[in-house]
């Protein structure tokens, strides 16, 4: 690497998100606040939509020795709805995104959705549809949680 290049880990997770979307203003009249909280706001009315994602990889966010999969799935789906409760919203739905190498079996996988399955239920959350893909690295979830909130009540960070 050239020795003029910045380190990601010298802007943090903050900094590096901030410099790679402050060249996206918000075009849209129902885009009330996008990238930079815990989750981002649309406005559709007296309510607003809050939209959040986390991507969970593996060896870096969990380490499959110590994890069981039910366990992973349901994690998976709480930290999308603790973002939104974050912002004072209800979750209501989520996509699921997989990433799976060869060494995953279809029970594997059914684990980690009994466990997503379990997170619903407890919290009424519908799952409504997402997508998988193979991974040469290894297991990689991503969830997009969709919530909404009164657009009185909404809590941001700031």
């Amino acid at each position: 690497m050239d020795n003029n290049q910045t380190e990601i880990s010298n802007l943090g997770e903050f900094g590096l998100i901030e410099r790679l979307t402050k060249d996206f203003p918000l075009k849209n009249q129902e885009s009330k606040l996008g990238v930079g909280d815990d989750a981002a706001i649309l406005s559709f009315g007296a309510e607003d939509v809050l939209v959040t994602t986390d991507l969970l990889l593996e060896g870096i966010h969990f380490d499959l020795r110590y994890v069981p999969l039910k366990h992973l799935g349901y994690k998976a789906a709480i930290v999308n709805f603790s973002d939104i409760y974050a912002m004072n919203g209800t979750p209501k739905q989520i996509t699921v995104s997989l990433g799976v190498s060869s060494r995953f079996t279809v029970e594997h996988l059914d684990a980690i959705y009994s466990g997503i399955r379990l997170a619903c239920e407890l919290y009424g959350v519908d799952l409504v549809g997402g997508d998988t893909s193979a991974s040469v690295t290894g297991l990689v979830i991503s969830i997009t949680c969709i919530g909404v909130a009164s657009a009185a009540e909404v809590v941001r960070r700031s």
